[in-house]
């Protein structure tokens, strides 16, 4: 950001991380048990597809003005499925890399959700057309949750987010 505006690099940036956030809002809805053979426990699987609409964005430009390590995206969002906001999270990405004109970001989101929050991480490297997460844990029905969110569009308004969640 230069002079307190984005520039449209980091404007673009932030549209696509921005929609990563709200993606992550579709973990909460409909499951099925499995039975764990070594232990003979049950866990639940679930698999969410939804829609995410992005609400708040900000790029911060902490070095040099233009992109450099420790630059920021931050942004919030809601989840929808089937129409019905059932969700809203928000998270961070930071410049952790910058080689032959690409940046990599450390991503980190949390979601809260009806049931509890939801918690993901990643690298994603500009120009990437899907970000691929780790679903890290989480909080009440979400507890040690684990798996994986993908997340196509993103910043776009047809951004949408399929996780597959182990509990």
């Amino acid at each position: 950001m230069a002079n307190g505006s984005p520039s449209s690099t980091s404007a673009s940036r932030g549209a696509r991380l921005g929609a990563v956030a709200l993606a992550a809002a579709l973990l909460g809805v409909g499951s099925m048990d499995s039975a764990d053979a070594d232990t003979g426990e049950r866990s639940r699987y679930e698999v969410l597809e939804l829609k995410v609409d992005n609400d708040q964005y900000k790029a911060v430009d902490l070095g040099p003005e233009g992109p450099s390590l420790g630059d920021m995206d931050v942004y919030s969002g809601t989840a929808v499925e089937d129409g019905r906001r059932i969700g809203h999270g928000g998270g961070s990405c930071q410049v952790v890399r910058i080689e032959d004109g690409k940046r990599t970001t450390q991503c980190v989101i949390t979601m809260e959700l009806e049931r509890g929050s939801l918690t993901m991480q990643s690298l994603w490297t500009s120009g990437s057309s899907t970000l691929d997460m780790a679903i890290t844990g989480g909080t009440g029905y979400y507890d040690n949750a684990r798996g994986t969110a993908r997340y196509w569009d993103i910043a776009t308004p047809q951004e949408r987010m399929r996780a597959e969640i182990l509990r």
